[in-house]
């Protein structure tokens, strides 16, 4: 069977999510302006999908590239309160959604996604 990464369908499937949840970003106010310096989100999709597809058992390109993930290190700089959490879920999930996966293989990546968001909070300011 392979990894999840070839069970869902490659890196055709990780950029199809990356780039259906940044179609939602580019609509939202509090999160867009995290992204000030590229309107056209195209590094910011590139980064994601590769993280996600090594995660998930492909090409290491994103550690080869830009080093350990660190996270919560390279969220710091933003203010990830549990509103910026909750619509960062809310675009992850309509994406997520459009794979139309099976029950298990959605719920097995959307169980990812899910406690990584809850882990990015590094506020609980408005």
């Amino acid at each position: 069977m392979g990894s999840f990464y070839e069970k869902i369908g490659g890196r055709a499937a990780f950029e199809q999510l990356v780039r259906a949840f940044y179609d939602g970003i580019r609509t939202d106010e509090v999160l867009m302006p995290m992204y000030p310096e590229q309107p056209e989100l195209e590094g910011a999709i590139q980064r994601l999908t590769g993280f996600l597809e090594q995660y998930w058992g492909g090409p290491g390109t994103y550690s080869e590239q830009r080093g350990h993930p660190r996270l919560r290190a390279r969220h710091m700089p933003f203010k990830v309160n549990p509103d910026a959490r909750d619509r960062w879920l809310h675009h992850m999930r309509a994406a997520v959604d459009g794979l139309h996966l099976s029950p298990l293989d959605d719920a097995t990546l959307w169980g990812y996604l899910d406690r990584a968001a809850h882990a990015m909070v590094n506020t609980f300011e408005e």
